[in-house]
């Protein structure tokens, strides 16, 4: 994978990952199949519980070794629940909040949250604006997949987490694009220069990017809804 000299690159331990899933096989496969089952809301892009489990609950299950020791994290844009799902399946150590504004979404995550009796698990129904008002700073770890490119996820996440704590996206080949774009610039955001950590097959392009919280996010961010994605905060 082809990156920018802006990041640094570490490669993360894929033998942590597959003992977790031997351990959690069974609860990670039933949630694939209620998420495959689920017809009150269209929860992602794949039906099969099989491909499912392969695609997206393999894929999130990658990002638990970066959890923090303790603490409250986040997903933020959850949608079916990944990969907060996946973490509190895996943690249940510890608090798991999954932030959509989507209200569909929302009671169907209810609902397989309830079927896998997970106690660790909170659904906040609104935007990630609003969060970042109201619980601004709180978490130890704020992640989002598949949600935007990385500088305007930044902007979302960085508001949410605590000085120390984390900022987590899931990437593909066009990670190296989405940062050198920023320019460097993430320290407006309060955060140290991003990590990038490839995972999966070595023909993979996936990987993690992270950032490290070092100083308050400024109150002027986030902006106002929709704005992040109409001008970036870096230029």
């Amino acid at each position: 994978m082809k990156t920018e000299s802006l990041e640094k690159e570490e490669t993360l331990d894929p033998g942590v990952s597959e003992a977790l899933e031997r351990q959690w096989r069974a609860p990670l496969t039933r949630y694939a199949e209620l998420l495959s089952g689920c017809l009150s809301a269209r929860l992602t892009g794949t039906r099969g519980t099989e491909e499912l489990y392969d695609l997206h609950v393999r894929d999130c299950l990658e990002s638990v070794p970066l959890l923090p020791a303790s603490g409250p994290v986040i997903d933020v844009g959850s949608g079916g629940g990944l990969p907060g799902v996946v973490w509190a399946v895996c943690r249940p150590d510890l608090r798991v909040s999954l932030l959509d504004s989507v209200a569909k979404k929302c009671r169907a995550v209810e609902e397989i949250v309830r079927a896998l009796r997970l106690e660790n698990v909170e659904i906040l129904c609104e935007r990630s604006e609003d969060t970042a008002r109201t619980r601004r700073e709180a978490f130890r770890l704020a992640a989002a997949r598949a949600v935007a490119r990385a500088g305007i996820a930044a902007e979302y996440l960085s508001p949410l987490v605590a000085v120390g704590g984390r900022l987590l996206t899931f990437k593909g080949p066009k990670v190296g694009e989405e940062l050198s774009e920023v320019r460097g610039r993430w320290r407006r955001l309060g955060l140290a220069e991003p990590v990038v950590r490839p995972y999966g097959p070595e023909e993979s392009s996936r990987c993690f990017v992270t950032w490290e919280k070092t100083a308050p996010c400024p109150r002027d961010y986030p902006r106002r809804a929709g704005t992040a994605s109409m001008k970036g905060w870096w230029l």
